[in-house]
């Protein structure tokens, strides 16, 4: 059975990375480093699959197969990536297999089955549905030293509340943090 890991690059007020849709843009390249992309690139671990929206996707698809040859770029490129998309048909950029109709079972059925890790990047209306329905495994936050005040929230306002347990905090001399939660289910009152 795979496990189903989110990563979200995040400000200390909740704010996710999203380029385009943020006044500040790329509010994270300040913090970012060689120590800090060598701990994501450990934290994703050495085989994953990639679960993503379509939007994501399309980010994405945009970027890494461009990106050039060095080890997170080549990862990415070479992951199955699992795509939640009503246009099936139009994904160019692989490995790659689409889910439609029912995405839950459908990401339920994929999670049952052998093989890597599924890795949730971005995706925040993914993220909401994951957590919402029980399916995710591990949250790893990327925290930047910032509070950006307005912008896209890591989690829609309709989920229930969801209890997570520490289990790892790594830190970069930028100020970047990586804090692993494993999901343990609805919060309990």
């Amino acid at each position: 059975m795979r496990k189903i890991r989110i990563f979200e690059h995040i400000s200390l007020d909740g704010v996710i990375e999203h380029d385009g849709d943020y006044t500040y843009g790329a509010w994270t390249m300040p913090y970012r480093s060689p120590a800090g992309a060598a701990m994501l690139f450990e934290a994703y671990g050495p085989n994953f699959d990639l679960l993503l929206g379509r939007h994501t996707y399309d980010i994405f698809s945009g970027f890494w197969p461009n990106a050039g040859d060095f080890p997170m770029a080549n990862a990415i490129n070479a992951a199955t990536k699992y795509i939640v998309t009503h246009k099936p048909d139009s994904l160019e950029w692989g490995p790659v297999k689409g889910l439609s109709g029912d995405v839950i079972e459908a990401i339920r059925e994929l999670k049952s089955t052998d093989g890597p890790d599924l890795i949730v990047v971005g995706s925040s209306t993914l993220t909401s549905l994951l957590l919402d329905q029980g399916l995710a495994d591990e949250v790893v936050l990327i925290t930047y030293p910032v509070l950006l005040g307005r912008g896209k929230r890591l989690l829609s306002d309709s989920i229930d509340a969801r209890e997570l347990a520490f289990v790892d905090s790594k830190a970069t001399a930028t100020g970047l943090l990586l804090n692993t939660y494993r999901h343990v289910g609805p919060l309990k009152s």
